[in-house]
């Protein structure tokens, strides 16, 4: 999946078996306006295209235009996340990576269900620690490649100095197309800026007050980047809140059970609390699993079996 020089500028034409056969109609949505969509078509042209605010489109959908009619072809993926009062937003279709950007000031717990929705969606998770010009952050850095290293990739950058990109802009340039997602003022304009120079996001200052980032993305909008891959930018948010994840799922996907993946519980639906037989919390009691990360994953196992009892109920009463 490679780009070649010629096509590093290039973005990626609408997937294989997508039945659209026409060039001056097949296109893919490449900024969301709100209340119309930009549309790049394989035969490189743009068009905007007027859409209503609740149409269900977002950057990375591959579509067919047709005069002022758009219709979204079938996606091979789509990222959701919960909002701070519950709503449910689609950030990005499409995607296969997905980038959880933290520094010194990142929320509690943003990188556990950032990596279980990456998974659950079938995306490849990696994290990027922003402001490691900081000698403050050596200590985050040294922690989180305990917890993630072995779980997946964790690039160690500084955007505002542009160092440590290297490594980074390689694994992107594989032909990944992914999103970046991360506590406001964690620096995802920067790094965004550092990789694709010639978009000028504009960059918040960290509030005083409470030590948050201003939001200042306000259309979400995808990137070609020069060395092949894309990346879509969304307008910034302070959590990630896990959607439509089932404990089953979470008692899977949570980072650092997969590396005891040679060893296995009882009940294939093991929820890795109070089951017998379950191979995790034996691991946690002879200290292969550390304390603290199983603490974490109770935690989130809570919110998600609270998650899935609202829903049923919801359901009933419907």
């Amino acid at each position: 999946m490679n780009h070649g020089a010629s096509s590093s500028h290039r973005l990626k034409s609408p997937q294989s078996g997508s039945a659209c056969t026409d060039p001056t109609c097949c296109g893919l949505i490449t900024a969301h306006h709100g209340v119309e969509v930009e549309v790049v078509f394989t035969t490189g042209k743009r068009r905007m295209v007027r859409v209503k605010r609740s149409s269900g489109h977002v950057v990375g959908d591959d579509v067919e235009v047709a005069g002022e009619m758009l219709r979204r072809l079938p996606r091979r993926t789509e990222l959701r996340r919960r909002d701070g009062g519950g709503g449910i937003h689609l950030v990005a279709a499409n995607l296969d990576v997905l980038g959880i950007v933290v520094a010194l000031n990142s929320s509690p717990g943003f990188i556990d269900r950032a990596i279980v929705a990456a998974r659950v969606a079938q995306l490849q998770p990696f994290v990027v620690v922003n402001k490691c010009d900081l000698d403050d952050t050596a200590a985050l850095l040294a922690d989180l490649h305990r917890i993630y290293a072995d779980s997946l990739p964790v690039f160690a950058i500084s955007a505002m100095d542009r160092t440590g990109l290297a490594p980074l802009q390689a694994f992107l340039n594989q032909g990944h197309r992914g999103v970046f997602v991360g506590s406001s003022g964690v620096g995802k304009s920067s790094l965004l800026n550092a990789l694709c120079p010639e978009i000028n996001l504009k960059v918040g200052k960290v509030s005083d007050h409470n030590g948050l980032g201003r939001h200042t993305t306000t259309v979400s909008t995808l990137h070609p980047l020069s060395g092949g891959g894309e990346l879509v930018d969304t307008p910034g948010f302070r959590d990630f809140g896990l959607v439509d994840i089932l404990a089953e799922e979470l008692a899977i996907h949570f980072p650092g059970f997969e590396e005891h993946g040679e060893v296995s519980c009882r009940f294939r639906n093991c929820r890795h609390r109070t089951e017998p037989g379950c191979a995790i919390t034996k691991l946690v009691e002879s200290g292969q699993i550390p304390a603290d990360r199983y603490a974490v994953y109770l935690k989130l196992l809570g919110e998600v079996e609270a998650d899935q009892s609202e829903a049923r109920s919801k359901g009933w009463k419907n």
